[in-house]
């Protein structure tokens, strides 16, 4: 069994899921946004940090999952959505777990099945997935996206190990 908290990060709301992985059975535990509203990036990014601390205070999680940075149009975005990821993981890193990272992309592929799926198709998907009674707000289906994509590469990780390990004693099944 493993909690997986999703990050979904953003300077102004930044979204977070958090799912429990039994083998392959995925529960929801809870999702949401943090939701920045004062105007100082400096202020902004403080409250980041204390969201994400307290969610991991609150949720214990095994694993910490965020998606990577991608290149924006706008520089200065791409340049606070960066320190927003920052802040995140450093809030992660003094809780000691551990953190990975996933392209936007590579989550739309695994829970959709389509790189460039829309946010309306990871929201519908994630709803299935995880049996949720409704579409969850867009950032908190997308960080719950990013949880359902650790989950599915852990798997993947472990079955090549397991597969390496049989293979070294000398059998391929």
């Amino acid at each position: 069994m493993a909690i997986i908290l999703g990050i979904d990060p953003g300077s102004r709301i930044t979204g977070y899921g958090v799912i429990r992985q039994t083998g392959r059975q995925l529960s929801y535990l809870g999702s949401g946004c943090i939701r920045t509203r004062v105007e100082d990036l400096p202020s902004r990014l403080k409250l980041i940090y204390a969201g994400v601390s307290e969610l991991i205070t609150q949720f214990q999680p095994d694993f910490f999952a965020i998606e990577q940075v991608f290149m924006a149009k706008n520089a200065d975005s791409a340049l606070k959505l960066g320190q927003a990821r920052g802040v995140a993981i450093v809030a992660a890193v003094n809780q000691d777990l551990p953190v990975f990272e996933y392209a936007a992309r590579q989550v739309k592929q695994t829970v959709v099945g389509n790189g460039g799926a829309e946010k309306s198709q990871v929201q519908h998907m994630v709803r299935n997935l995880l049996r949720l009674p409704a579409n969850p707000q867009a950032d908190a289906a997308d960080a719950l996206a990013i949880a359902i994509t650790h989950c599915h590469m852990s798997q993947n990780v472990q079955q090549i190990g397991n597969s390496r390990l049989t293979l070294a004693r000398g059998r391929l099944r």
